[in-house]
């Protein structure tokens, strides 16, 4: 059983920790006793594997505490306050108090192989929504700051698909990737880097027909069938999508429902289930 950090020794070590979870591209739940009879704003940092900074001040508290990270975790919310007693009903001291959850994720980035008119409407749609934005082509004309004068968007004018994808991937974690280039040549050569690179979403836009050809010269060269079964391809909901700007939308949207857990089906499809207009 970890030994528990005085509370008072909290603020410290827990900005250290969350500055390694970022740095190191990784996951944790950040616990904070928000009402209790003592010890309030005490602080607990538990990562995805279960190692913890900091201490709610009481062992069996933490403990507790810990296992619910691992769910708070598994279902993606931003932030979530639980009563003790939802998940500890035998910690009797603690049943009242509440803890508020909160995710510490990098900074979701976003890549983007190809900067003709789909990839472009989808860079400046990311970063209207918040992702750290990549844009990569191989003709340097396409990803000049005339064309995105909004520099938060980081452009890559590639002498080598392989090693700009790679580069702009790293570890993957948190990252996704849209391949979205002019050709079947590009789109493989994307796609080779990309699934070595395993990041959380990959997307291959096309036809089924096209897309098929690229999954199947992948399949051929050995990538792992697990993760070829997961490349969204064709990517995007289907959103009846026409204009470069509306695919680009149906992109993010499915980007953002794996990233956040959603079905992406309508919202008011309950009431149509149910037969009623209340």
């Amino acid at each position: 059983m970890p030994e528990a950090i005085k509370p008072s020794s909290n603020s410290i070590l827990t900005v250290e920790a969350i500055r390694r979870v970022i740095q190191h591209n990784s996951i944790a739940a950040l616990a904070t006793l928000v009402s209790a009879q003592r010890g309030v704003g005490a602080k607990m940092l538990i990562d995805e594997e279960g190692a913890r900074t900091g201490s709610l001040g009481d062992i069996e508290l933490d403990e507790a505490v810990a296992r619910q990270a691992s769910v708070f975790l598994a279902n993606r919310a931003e932030a979530h306050t639980y009563t003790v007693k939802d998940f500890a009903a035998e910690l009797e001291e603690w049943l009242d108090a509440r803890v508020l959850f909160e995710r510490i994720e990098p900074e979701p980035h976003l890549v983007i192989c190809g900067a003709g008119h789909v990839g472009a409407s989808l860079a400046r749609l990311a970063r209207a929504v918040g992702y750290r934005t990549t844009l990569i082509d191989d003709r340097a004309d396409f990803v000049t700051r005339e064309r995105f004068p909004d520099e938060q968007i980081e452009l890559v004018a590639a002498t080598s698909w392989t090693q700009a994808v790679s580069e702009a991937i790293g570890a993957g974690r948190g990252v996704s990737v849209a391949v979205v280039t002019r050709g079947h040549n590009e789109d493989e050569e994307c796609m080779r880097a990309v699934v070595r690179a395993r990041p959380d979403y990959i997307g291959l836009i096309g036809s089924r027909r096209r897309t098929n050809i690229v999954l199947e010269r992948l399949r051929d060269d050995g990538a792992d069938e697990d993760l070829l079964k997961e490349v969204r391809a064709p990517i995007g909901l289907d959103i009846g999508a026409v204009s470069p700007e509306e695919v680009a939308l149906a992109i993010l949207a499915e980007i953002i429902a794996e990233r956040r857990g959603g079905a992406g089906t309508p919202l008011s499809a309950f009431r149509r289930n149910a037969g009623t207009r209340t």
